[in-house]
Formats: structure tokens, sequence, C-alpha cells
């Protein structure tokens, strides 16, 4: 693509989250593969994170670099060594970090003088990075961890503001302009929409997404495609579908990626697929809810409850330790369910467990990453959204797709999670992995399957959208 000896060279940025993380580092692993210089940008504490993932990615390694500044941690007014949203003590602090991030932007320039990068891709979360890409006529991307029907849905509440309209938080109403027509209510739309501070962050996120070259999204054309043209045509954004990269990772025979995304995994991965080699296919309902939810104990005790009464094999993962307390299981639980339930305590491999044939649905936070991982190995889900964009995730899944059920949240509620009610858990589960109902899901998801990884193929949607926008680029430096 590039003269080896003066490739095009792009900076990519990531907000120092897993979730936002992960699609970078596939992002970049994706350009170098392409011939580009990619250096991913970030903080000392989270370096070895990237580094290991780099490691893995054999054929290219030597295209990818890693530079790093300091995270402002306290003069940001954050305890020492917070430089990732998972290390964040309380949702207090958060306003502290953006801070950080905010005070981060003079580093970042001295970088850009000494690296002279030709692109910028910088998450949405820096704002500021059109404004120090302009200063060195650099083109800046804007990298979106989430769907293009969530940005699309967002930005047209912003635009219309209905709920001034709606007589309650309870009350649905329709989201003007966007395709489908999707109705939601007050208490589902992110507090962002509510907050000052936080809206006036979402303000400076859309003015810089205005003023900057476009925007990248982890998504494919034959998933989007409505919402690709509409962000495009009517929301005048230029925007390119390059994912998923969660295929692209799988597809690299020469690597392993899929066993290390983000953290070590807390079980063996042999350990855990020989587990689902004993059982039949479409019979396992695996869960799992991001790295930043947390449940109250009560709530956990309600799934195992209701998992137990669905009578389906799971694997289930909980961000608790082995050596705490654990209320939150009934009594004689594990006995109860050994053979029949795995219980992961930390990080699991995921991708791995999605794709194998005994996994038949999927509970899920409706974050992206997950969102897409369990549309790429074809398996209908429970969505059971929390907070950030997954209740839009969870229409898109529901209604627009139909290629999962909604458990039944009803309000956004900040990393903790709305309740939800062990027979809510049962029946869930029991839709998607019994009847007609979920048969036809998986039909449905099954064909998307097969469209996410002719995407990433030669001649595949995302596949063009890459060399086109290559091309643009190498255009435009010159």
């Amino acid at each position: 693509m590039e003269n080896q000896c003066n490739p095009l060279h792009m900076f990519f940025f990531p907000f120092m989250a897993q979730g936002h993380m992960i699609p970078t580092i596939d992002m970049a692993k994706l350009f170098a593969s392409k011939g580009v210089k990619a250096t991913i940008v970030t903080t000392p504490l989270n370096k070895p994170t990237i580094s290991k993932a780099i490691e893995q990615f054999k054929g290219h390694s030597n295209n990818i670099h890693i530079q790093t500044i300091n995270f402002p941690s306290v003069e940001a007014g954050l305890p020492e060594g917070c430089e990732n949203v998972d290390l964040i003590p309380s949702p207090i602090y958060a306003p502290a970090f953006f801070k950080a991030i905010r005070m981060m932007q003079e580093p970042f320039e001295e970088l850009l003088i000494q690296e002279q990068p030709h692109v910028i891709v910088a998450d949405m979360f820096f704002p500021w990075a059109t404004d120090s890409a302009a200063k060195f006529g650099i083109p800046r991307i804007v990298f979106h961890g989430t769907s293009l029907f969530s940005i699309c849905a967002a930005q047209c509440l912003k635009k219309h503001e209905p709920k001034k309209n709606v007589s309650s938080d309870t009350e649905l109403f329709l989201i003007p302009e966007l395709p489908g027509d999707i109705k939601i209510t007050i208490l589902q739309m992110p507090t962002v929409m509510k907050d000052e501070q936080s809206a006036k962050l979402f303000r400076e996120i859309r003015e810089s997404e205005g003023k900057s070259y476009g925007v990248i999204v982890n998504t494919f054309y034959e998933l989007e495609g409505v919402y690709s043209d509409f962000y495009r045509e009517v929301l005048g954004i230029k925007n390119w579908h390059l994912g998923p990269f969660s295929v692209l990772s799988r597809n690299n025979k020469e690597e392993e990626i899929t066993s290390y995304r983000g953290k070590e995994a807390s079980i063996d991965k042999h350990e855990c697929l020989k587990w689902l080699d004993t059982k039949e296919i479409n019979s396992v309902v695996y869960l799992c809810f991001g790295s930043t939810t947390s449940f109250l104990d009560t709530q956990l005790r309600e799934i195992a409850i209701g998992l137990e009464a669905s009578g389906k094999d799971f694997i289930w993962v909980v961000r608790r330790k082995k050596e705490e307390v654990e209320e939150w299981l009934p009594e004689g639980y594990e006995e109860r369910m050994e053979g029949k339930g795995l219980i992961i305590r930390g990080w699991s491999p995921q991708t791995l467990i999605l794709e194998h044939e005994a996994i038949g649905a999927f509970v899920t936070h409706c974050g992206w990453n997950s969102t897409l991982e369990g549309v790429c190995a074809g398996v209908p889900m429970v969505t059971w959204p929390v907070a950030a964009e997954q209740f839009y995730n969870e229409k898109l899944l529901t209604e627009v797709l139909k290629i999962g059920v909604p458990v039944g949240c009803k309000k956004w509620v900040r990393l903790v999670g709305d309740e939800i009610g062990r027979n809510a858990v049962e029946k869930g589960v029991r839709r998607v992995m019994e009847g007609e109902e979920g048969e036809e899901m998986r039909k449905r998801v099954k064909v998307l399957a097969q469209h996410a990884k002719k995407a990433v193929e030669e001649g595949g949607s995302s596949y063009s959208q890459l060399n086109a926008l290559l091309e643009e680029l190498s255009l435009f430096r010159k």
C-alpha cells in the first residue's frame, strides 16, 4: 500500500477503559497489516496490557509501536496510579478522571511534534484531539466504540429534545427521524442527557466530531447499513465501518488472540472448552455483564435462583473474587450445580466461549464489544442493559435485528443496574433457548454471523471501506 521506507504513520489513542482499548488495539493491528506504521498512545500503567496484545500479532508486530504520556492522576484529584476506568475507586471520582484526560492535551501535542504522524485516530472521549490535530495540519478521525444505531439515536434525541413533550419518565416516545420507528423512555436514556457536567462533555464531543475528518465505527454494513447511510446523508458525518474487529483477529490463523483480550482469563481456556465439549449443541447459556458492571448481592442471588429454575446448563462470569464472603450464592448452590453450572470469577476468554457450538444463548449488558462478539458467534441474546449507550443497543438487537429478547430493564442506573427478579431471568433464558421464537432468532443471527465474516474478507463491505480510507489518507498526505 505505502512505500516501506516511508509508510503512512497513524496514531491510535484509546480511552483508558477495557471496552475502548480492546477494539482500538484490534484496529491498530488491522491498519498495520496493510503496511501502515501504527503507534498506540497510552499511559504507563496501560502499556503492559497493550504490549502483551501486540506480542501475539505475528507477522506485523514491527509495524506497531507504543508511546506513553503521563496521566496526571494526583494533579486532577485522583489516587496515584488511577489510569484506567477499572481503577476508579468510586463514581464520585469520575469528574476527576475526565479532568485528568483534559490535562493530557499538552503532553499529547508535544508527542505530535516529536513523532509527526500523518493521521490521528483518537477516541471520542478526547474531543480536544481535533483541535490538537488542526494545529499541525493533521486529519483527526474519531473512533466510536459503539454502534452506529446508538450514535444516530443519541444525535436525534439531542437535536429534537422530544422529552419536553413527554408527560412522565416511563412514557414511551418515538425517537424523531431515526429509521425503524424506535421508542424509548426518559428513564432509559443515558444520564448525559440530564447531568449538566456530562452534557457539556458530550456537546464538546459532538462539536469535535463535526470538525473532524470523519468517524470510524467497529461494525459492518450488513448489520447497520441503514444507520451508516443516515449518519452520513442526514446527520452529515462521514463514516467508515471497518469491523467487526474481533472477526479480523480470529481470521489471523497465525495468532491465538482470542485467548488474551484485555486481561488474563481467570480460568484456563482448555479447562473451559473441555467442560463445554461435554455439552450438547445450543444447550448452554453464557452470562457476562462486561468489565465495569457490578451487581448488588441481592441481584446476583436472583440471577442464581433464576438460572437454577431455568434448568439450563450455564457459564456465568461474576465480578467477585473467590476469597470474598459469598453471601450472594444460595446455600449449597455450587454443589447442586456441579456439572451443570460453571462460575468464572473475574475475566473470561469470552470469544472462545461464544464460538463454541454448545453455547445457545448469551445474557449480556449490551456493551458494543460483547454485542458484536455475540452476533459474530451466531448466538441469540437476552438483553440486560445497565448504563452508557446500552439501552440503545438493546433496541437494535430486540426491535431492529430481532435476535434478542429483553430481560425487562426499565431504567438506566450507572454501574449497578436495574433490579430484575428471578422469574424474569428464568423467562428470558427460556425464551431464547426453547421453542419456535428462540429458533427463529438463532436462524437470523447465524445469517448475520456469516455476513460478518464475509465483510472483512477480500471484496467485503468492510474490506472495501478500509482500502478506500487508506487511499484517501494517502492522497491527503501527498
